[in-house]
């Protein structure tokens, strides 16, 4: 463990804006984990569906079930497997429309986002993290190395998002993958607690008509200013 480099990356960003991509990009590049928060977010919101609760109509069901649900990152072969309940989460599962649909609800409960933070800081131990999401840099990591908030136009993330197989329901448009984007950004940036925002001191960039390398470059360099890795 002597001489192991200790470095977090904050990634944050609204839907369909590229974080994800940047993020196991970097983790790939660096060495490190990739973590999205996300997903952690999803795997709640799947589990309230799956046990018959509308997360949106009735938020305290949902709190009422966090202590049944012992959620966690498992680091194997170099990679965080999510686990809820000693199982690996199905990741087809957690990305399909219905939940899509309910998971910025379930964000927004205070009391979930409270049990979540140990949870996502528990993998600051291994080495070098790559963490994304939505309130990274402000309050899951406020002293992270690098904080980075990546965003693009309404209709650039609404065409990434209609290429992104399981995440739209059938026969939508861009129009109304664009609304649903929107109606998230709005109920992410205007919730009382961890609001989608850039941290004080995060670099942000814009990444329309941008190719993922070139995301991952401009990333890679602020980086390497910063920590000389």
């Amino acid at each position: 463990m002597t001489g192991k480099k200790m470095i977090q990356i904050a990634i944050d960003g609204p839907a369909a804006s590229g974080k994800s991509t940047a993020a196991r990009a970097l983790a790939e590049r660096l060495g490190g984990y990739y973590v999205n928060t996300g997903d952690m977010y999803r795997t709640v919101a799947w589990a309230a569906l799956q046990a018959g609760i509308d997360p949106d109509a009735d938020p305290a069901a949902v709190v009422a079930k966090l202590p049944a649900w012992d959620l966690r990152l498992q680091a194997e072969e170099g990679v965080l497997q999510l686990i809820l309940n000693d199982v690996p989460v199905p990741q087809a599962a957690i990305r399909a429309p219905e939940v899509a649909a309910v998971v910025s609800q379930v964000a927004r409960i205070p009391e979930v986002r409270d049990w979540m933070l140990d949870r996502q800081r528990d993998c600051r131990h291994l080495g070098i993290i790559i963490m994304e999401g939505r309130d990274i840099g402000t309050v899951v990591l406020p002293d992270a190395t690098c904080k980075f908030f990546i965003t693009a136009s309404p209709e650039e993330r609404a065409r990434r998002r209609l290429q992104q197989a399981g995440e739209v329901t059938p026969g939508a448009t861009l129009a109304s993958v664009a609304a649903d984007i929107a109606e998230r950004d709005r109920i992410d940036s205007t919730r009382a607690v961890a609001p989608l925002k850039p941290a004080a001191d995060a670099e942000i960039f814009v990444t329309d008509g941008m190719e993922k390398e070139e995301v991952a470059d401009l990333l890679i360099a602020a980086i390497k200013r910063k920590t000389g890795l």
